[in-house]
């Protein structure tokens, strides 16, 4: 703004930041609108005390008049106008708003009005910019995305998403990870948060039990399509999951499914998650049989469930005892999780030293 602004060369910016920053003319005029009259309120605020500035959205047209209450005696010229001199202006009564035209050379001309108008833009676009943010992330809360490592700090891990930072804490890293400045990393989304002025703050996690849902659904078409459903994950992340499946359709098995041919879909997921060792399991509304799956890689002999406690005694072969339970009862933890059972694991010998092994119930399953 030196002398006057041209219609086009407005019209032409608003494209420009369109362009460059992706925000619409539909958030800038307004913006614009909103600056100037900011600006014309600040420099001649001597003459007049209200204004409105109007852009027309095609030409960049600049439509400036200041805004006058009819009074039938004026007190102040900056914001009233009498009413014969109102009449000027179309028919009006006292109380009545009248718009009076302001010569656009005087309103362009001032040098401090431009500078206003630059730093109110700047803000609104910044405001918009961080609403835009926020509207495009929060749709994606829950949901799987690739971004780019910026970098590494003791306590986050800044990712880059589309020129957008997202924080990975601490917390929420898969143990033992390294994570590398300009590496590809997929991560889930678990929180997008609006902070006060505006900004977003964008958390990410490695370590949730839907990441693993999601990269199978990326990688399984047929979890994808519905036809075989996920029931219940359990997940220590970096070291072992177990993921209870179910089919749909009779003639497809859920399990094979989801490793692929000769492993090849699991393997994909395996060496996106730092080598985490996923064990797919078939999910059955028969209790008993759901805790047996859950124990994989063991093979129970026998489980007999208590509905009403809701714990599972299962009885495993005593040469697979530890591997049922597993090191530091992580196997019997996670099937614990998966199935939502407690799960007391007890070997043969023990068994019949107690006593017990002859124990008959209507529930029990034998493997």
């Amino acid at each position: 703004m030196s002398q006057q602004i041209e219609g086009k060369e407005i019209i032409s910016a608003i494209m420009e930041i369109e362009r460059s920053r992706g925000i619409s003319k539909d958030v800038l005029i307004p913006a614009l609108e909103t600056a100037l009259s900011a600006a014309y309120r600040k420099h001649y605020s001597a003459t007049h005390a209200n204004v409105k500035v109007t852009i027309e959205p095609t030409s960049g047209e600049l439509k400036v008049v200041a805004l006058k209450t009819v009074v039938g005696e004026v007190a102040d010229n900056r914001s009233e106008i009498g009413m014969e001199e109102a009449g000027q202006y179309g028919a009006a009564q006292e109380g009545d708003t009248v718009e009076i035209p302001v010569k656009l050379d005087d309103f362009v001309s001032g040098r401090i009005a431009a500078q206003t108008a630059k730093q109110v833009i700047v803000q609104k676009i910044r405001e918009a910019e961080r609403g835009m943010i926020y509207t495009e992330f929060a749709d994606r809360e829950g949901d799987i995305i690739t971004g780019i490592v910026q970098r590494v700090d003791p306590r986050n891990v800044v990712v880059e998403i589309n020129r957008v930072e997202a924080f990975l804490p601490q917390h929420e890293q898969i143990p033992g990870e390294r994570y590398m400045v300009g590496s590809r990393i997929k991560c889930y989304v678990f929180e997008v948060k609006k902070l006060q002025r505006g900004s977003t703050t964008i958390q990410l996690s490695r370590t949730h039990p839907n990441l693993l849902r999601k990269l199978l659904e990326l990688e399984v078409p047929e979890i994808k399509s519905g036809l075989v459903e996920i029931k219940s994950i359990a997940r220590e992340a970096g070291s072992r999951s177990k993921v209870a499946v179910y089919s749909h359709d009779s003639n497809v098995d859920p399990v094979g499914a989801c490793v692929g041919t000769k492993g090849a879909r699991i393997q994909s997921i395996v060496m996106e998650l730092s080598n985490e060792k996923i064990d797919i399991i078939p999910w059955s509304e028969n209790f008993a049989e759901f805790v047996g799956n859950a124990l994989s890689p063991a093979r129970p002999i026998k489980v007999i469930p208590d509905p009403l406690t809701k714990v599972a005694t299962v009885i495993v072969p005593t040469s697979q005892l530890s591997l049922a339970i597993g090191r530091e009862g992580q196997n019997a933890r996670l099937a614990a999780k998966v199935t939502g059972w407690k799960v007391d694991i007890k070997s043969e010998a023990q068994m019949e030293e107690t006593g017990e092994y002859g124990f008959a119930s209507a529930e029990k399953v034998d493997f």
